[in-house]
């Protein structure tokens, strides 16, 4: 039986295809450079936003490219922390898990005012990791899977009570490495086949959709 769901919280919960496009053609026309179709981007996304700012440029170790990609992190945290229409599905989704009485808590490693105000509204009062860029606090990078096992402490679950949420093969992975399963959402763009082959056993194209699975 699940008692626990645990969130990647970064792609998992943030990403809509429409925020994505935003912020990284908001972060190539302030560097003169053309903007790319909703379509184009729906294309490569699911290898990392790194490696999707690295196509739009167009040419890996471009002159601006880590100018580009932190240009696209602050947009892209503003735009999520202030859209409500993408996260109806979430709040039934809690909703419906604490009826059944599961807990549930995310894994992230923003640490962007913007999303951790998204965080706080979503995630009332739950234990909420910063994990992989606050290396001084001690969670090292996933797929170690430190920062899972620390959740599933404080709430006390096991591995065979836990649902690891995420959104790509690093999020596989950290959830195979700390022995629990994994389910990956795709919000419908996302690179199943590719989610698939790096391990995934289940995939939803919504987080709402894990109600059935759970």
């Amino acid at each position: 039986m699940r008692r626990t769901v645990i969130f990647d919280l970064d792609g998992t919960i943030l990403d809509t295809l429409d925020d994505l496009t935003d912020a990284v053609n908001f972060a190539l026309l302030s560097f003169g450079l053309s903007a790319r179709q909703k379509q184009e981007i729906c294309s490569f996304v699911g290898n990392g936003v790194r490696k999707l700012v690295e196509r739009a440029v167009g040419s890996v170790g471009h002159k601006d490219e880590e100018e580009i990609f932190q240009t696209f992190k602050r947009r892209y945290a503003a735009h999520c922390a202030v859209k409500t229409k993408p996260y109806k599905g979430i709040e039934e989704l809690l909703k419906g898990l604490k009826t059944r009485g599961i807990k549930t808590a995310v894994l992230s490693n923003k640490s962007d005012a913007e999303v951790k105000k998204l965080v706080h509204r979503y995630f009332p009062n739950l234990f909420n990791v910063v994990e992989g860029e606050n290396e001084s606090a001690g969670f090292p990078r996933k797929p170690n899977p430190k920062g899972l096992f620390t959740i599933m402490e404080r709430l006390n679950a096991s591995a065979e009570e836990t649902v690891y949420v995420g959104d790509s093969n690093v999020d596989i992975q950290t959830a195979e490495n700390a022995g629990v399963e994994c389910i990956s959402v795709t919000w419908g763009f996302k690179d199943k086949a590719f989610l698939l082959d790096s391990g995934a056993k289940k995939t939803v194209d919504t987080p709402k959709e894990i109600l059935n699975l759970v």
